[in-house]
């Protein structure tokens, strides 16, 4: 058995003088798995000794001193045996990124198809689905945000044309009035003849092609 003891960041102790367990989770999405409770024969000794020597003092005490001195050397190595297995039973869960060194659960973190995290590689399918939806929660923001006036603008009024300045006057128009606010020309006013579908020129008050009243 190698001196050296190989670790990751990614894993808690939740070692007690009764036992041996660890958590080991992914730098990613949090998840992870737990070892079993693995019980220390060495810790439940010691806890007897304390428990004797609170009871009777005096020899039991010091008996529960060397308890505590035994537990030192002889739990530390039992512990890291119980880590170094721990490491090999759960380590096959978890892939380390070449990239950004994260350790990242196989099941749900790894982009099998990159051979890197999901945080380098995320799946093209699932950042398209993100990136619609949050496109129609911007457009549902920015209708909510709209004047009123903007609202009620239908199909209709598009294919009817807006003009952005008076063919009177020529004042710069802020929005789709129905009558110049400097000159008061009707902006809205018939630009094809009902009749005969000639095209009409602001101002005129009867077709040039057929005569029809405007």
């Amino acid at each position: 058995m190698s001196n050296k003891i190989e670790f990751v960041n990614n894993y808690s102790d939740l070692s007690t003088n009764k036992g041996f367990q660890f958590e080991f989770y992914c730098n990613r999405c949090g998840g992870g798995f737990r070892t079993r409770f693995k019980p220390s024969v060495t810790g439940t000794v010691t806890g007897v000794l304390e428990a004797a020597g609170s009871l009777f003092g005096g020899f039991f005490s010091g008996a529960a001193n060397v308890g505590e001195r035994v537990r030192s050397a002889t739990w530390e190595k039992a512990h890291d045996d119980a880590f170094e297995e721990a490491c090999r039973e759960l380590k096959p869960n978890f892939i380390q990124c070449p990239r950004c060194s994260s350790w990242v659960c196989r099941k749900s973190c790894w982009n099998n198809q990159k051979g890197l995290c999901k945080g380098c590689a995320p799946d093209l399918g699932v950042e398209m689905a993100a990136a619609q939806a949050s496109k129609s929660v911007q457009e549902v923001w920015a209708h909510a945000a709209m004047a009123e006036e903007d609202k009620k603008l239908g199909t209709e009024y598009w294919r009817a044309g807006i003009r952005a300045s008076c063919p009177n006057c020529e004042a710069p128009l802020q929005k789709n009035a129905r009558f110049c606010p400097e000159c008061g020309t009707n902006l809205q006013a018939k630009t094809t003849c009902a009749k005969c579908g000639a095209k009409l020129s602001p101002g005129d008050k009867f077709c040039s092609e057929c005569g029809q009243k405007v």
